[in-house]
C-alpha cells in the first residue's frame, strides 16, 4: 500500500499554504537527511485552516516588523543539531506542576473547576482556541458555518481522500486538538498506521475537559480520554520541556489506550527552531527536523519497502551529492 504524510498546522496566522507546506516537507526532509536518511519521494501533504479565521495571510516579503502580516517566523535550516540532555530539573519541576493543576482545576468526575478561569484564560490568550471551541459561525459561500465544523472538515475530507493509503498523520499545537477531535468524531472509520503530536496542549486539564464534555464521557469518576480507535499502529508525542504550551508534556498517563492497546508513547525532544538569535522551542519546523520525529518518518516510510525502492533512493542521493559538490566548488573558484 502507498504511504502519505499528512500535516496539520497550529494556532495563529500563517504564510500562504503553499509556502507553509513546502516549509514543513523541506523540514522534514532536513532532519531525515541530517539522520542519513534517503528518501526522495515522499507524498506529503498539509491541511490549512488559518484562512478560516485569518482572511489576509502573513507575508514573508513584508520587512517591517510593525506590520500586522509581517511573519517573525519563516522557515530556516538549523545552525546545528547538537543533542542536548533534558533538564531534570525541569523536568521534575513540570511534574510537579502536572500534579498541582490536575488537583486545582479538575474534579473527581473529570469536569472542570474554575471553569470562568480557564475560559478567561482562552479567551486572552488563544484567540483561534476561543473561536474553535465557541458557536461563532463564518461567512462562506452564501451561509453561515460553525468555525469548528469549517476547521475539522479541511482535515476530515483529505483523510477521506486518502483513506486506502497507510497515513502518517503529524498535528502541530491546536492542530493536535484537531486532529483528536475529527479522528475520534468524523473519521472513526478511517485508519491511521501513526499518530504524532509535537507541541501539544491535549495533556492541559482545559482541552481534556473540552473533549469530554463533547464527547459526553465525563459521567463516571475519573474517566479518562482514550486514544483513538482507528489509531493502528502507534501514537508518539513529542515535547520539549522549554515549550510554554506542553506544560503537561506526558500524555501517557492522561490517554487511556485504546483496543488495541495503543496509547501516547511520550518523548522529550530538542526542538532546535532559532531564527535573528531568538529561539522558539514551540515552532513546528524544529519539531519536525528532531531526531526521533526523523527515527518515525523512517521508519514509516520503509516499512515493507523493497530493496529496490531503497537502493534508488541511495543512488538518487549520492547524484545529488555529487551536483552539490561541483555547484560549491565553481562558486567558490
Amino acid at each position: 500500500m502507498s504511504k502519505i504524510i499528512i500535516g496539520i498546522h497550529g494556532l495563529g496566522n500563517k504564510p500562504p499554504k503553499k509556502t507553509l507546506e513546502k516549509w514543513w516537507k523541506q523540514a522534514i526532509q532536513e532532519g531525515l537527511k541530517a539522520l542519513g536518511y534517503n528518501h526522495f519521494f515522499i507524498k506529503f501533504k498539509l491541511v490549512y485552516w488559518a484562512h478560516i479565521l485569518h482572511p489576509e495571510f502573513l507575508n514573508p516579503q513584508i520587512k517591517d516588523k510593525d506590520h500586522p502580516l509581517y511573519l517573525s517566523d519563516p522557515y530556516i535550516k538549523a545552525k546545528n543539531y547538537e543533542k542536548k540532555t533534558p533538564d531534570k530539573f525541569k523536568k521534575k519541576a513540570l511534574d510537579y506542576l502536572e500534579i498541582q493543576m490536575d488537583r486545582l482545576f479538575l474534579n473527581v468526575d473529570n469536569t472542570i473547576n474554575f471553569s470562568s478561569i480557564t475560559d478567561y484564560i482562552i479567551r486572552h490568550f488563544f484567540k483561534d482556541l476561543e473561536i474553535y471551541y465557541s458557536s461563532k459561525k463564518i461567512q462562506t459561500e452564501g451561509s453561515k458555518k460553525l468555525a469548528r465544523n469549517m476547521i475539522r472538515n479541511e482535515l476530515a475530507n483529505i483523510i477521506r481522500k486518502y483513506g486506502k493509503k497507510d497515513i502518517l498523520l503529524i498535528g502541530h499545537s491546536m492542530g493536535t486538538i484537531i486532529a483528536y477531535d475529527v479522528l475520534t468524531q468524523l473519521v472513526p472509520d478511517v485508519k491511521i498506521d501513526t499518530f504524532v503530536t509535537i507541541g501539544s496542549p491535549l495533556g492541559l486539564p482545559i482541552i481534556m475537559n473540552k473533549i469530554n464534555l463533547e464527547q459526553k464521557k465525563n459521567l463516571l469518576p475519573g474517566l479518562k480520554p482514550g486514544t483513538p480507535e482507528n489509531i493502528s499502529k502507534k501514537w508518539f508525542n513529542f515535547s520539549d520541556l522549554r515549550d510554554k504550551v506542553t506544560l503537561n508534556y506526558n500524555l501517557g498517563d492522561d490517554y487511556k489506550e485504546n483496543a488495541k492497546g495503543i496509547k501516547p508513547i511520550d518523548e522529550i525532544v530538542y526542538n532546535n527552531y532559532e531564527y535573528n538569535d531568538e529561539k522558539n522551542p514551540h515552532k513546528s519546523y524544529g519539531y519536525l527536523r528532531t531526531p526521533e520525529m526523523a527515527e518515525v518518518i523512517n521508519e514509516f516510510l520503509n516499512r515493507g519497502r523493497s530493496k529496490i525502492m531503497i537502493w534508488l533512493d541511495e543512488k538518487i542521493n549520492h547524484l545529488f551529492s555529487i551536483h552539490h559538490k561541483r555547484k560549491k566548488a565553481i562558486e567558490y573558484s
